[in-house]
């Protein structure tokens, strides 16, 4: 039933859609409160100090939500009205034949990013499951799409990326999900420690690949989305520190193309309990 349920929204208008969206994230927003305080702290390290950009970052979260029926069961229509500029950058990297790591920041709409790289061949993603088991059959349904594979994050999952990779086909991630299970390192995003993966670095230095960030610019009025694309100068860093600074220092100058679609609201400075000392408490500050 609740598959049914969320299924059906993807036949109203995309505009409605976000529209809806935005209401509901502006109107949680306005409620004191965990959210909005790590929302406003979060904007406020990266220098977005203003109460109305406050206010549209929380609707755009909002459209982001609004918009997933529609990319998901849609995809056709929605790739319909999708574009970008850069597509050379892709193919040009593609044509070397040696793998692409796509890097998709919480950015605008990050499902029909996937979605449209699809379009170049073969492509694999690497999700976590839901905390939600009633969620599980929703989540199965939209993955089912020509040239788009998922794999679980864990180390099965890495294996499977290794491959593709020597493939010469194309993998996506995440990079600026919190890492679990003491994979990360300390190191500055938007001027403050945040806890960053290696396992992108680690995989671009093990296979020698290119590496691309990308993400989906919301356009206004259900117009679509335009794809960017920024594809990290080569030789890579040849560590997987200054390799993963490195691509924090991409997402920041990604996320100021478009920061009001950024989600300012993802508790990206949180601190594990299995994550190594914060730099702080090892200076003594």
């Amino acid at each position: 039933m609740l598959l049914f349920l969320v299924r059906s929204l993807a036949f109203l208008p995309l505009s409605w859609l976000q529209a809806t969206g935005r209401l509901i994230g502006l109107a949680v927003y306005l409620f004191p409160g965990r959210y909005r305080h790590r929302l406003q702290a979060n904007a406020r390290r990266a220098g977005y100090d203003s109460p109305a950009f406050y206010r549209r970052a929380a609707a755009q979260s909002g459209a982001m939500i609004g918009e997933i029926p529609k990319v998901w069961w849609r995809t056709r229509q929605c790739l319909a009205i999708t574009h970008s500029d850069q597509e050379a950058i892709v193919q040009s990297a593609l044509a070397e034949g040696r793998g692409v790591l796509y890097l998709t920041p919480h950015l605008g709409c990050f499902e029909i990013t996937a979605r449209h790289l699809t379009q170049h061949g073969p492509l694999t993603v690497m999700f976590r499951p839901s905390r939600s088991p009633r969620l599980d059959p929703i989540v199965e349904s939209a993955r089912d799409m020509h040239n788009l594979r998922a794999v679980p994050a864990n180390r099965q999952g890495v294996r499977d990326f290794v491959r593709a990779l020597k493939r010469g086909e194309a993998v996506g991630m995440l990079p600026d999900q919190v890492p679990r299970e003491g994979d990360g390192l300390w190191l500055p995003f938007f001027g403050a420690y945040a806890l960053t993966m290696t396992l992108a670095a680690r995989l671009a230095l093990q296979t020698g690949v290119a590496v691309i960030l990308t993400a989906g610019e919301r356009l206004p009025g259900g117009k679509g989305w335009r794809i960017h694309y920024l594809r990290l100068p080569e030789p890579l860093p040849d560590t997987p520190e200054a390799l993963a600074l490195a691509i924090n220092q991409a997402m920041e100058t990604l996320i100021r193309r478009f920061p009001e679609q950024y989600l300012w609201s993802y508790n990206r400075y949180k601190e594990p309990d299995d994550a190594p000392p914060h730099p702080d408490e090892k200076t003594g500050g």
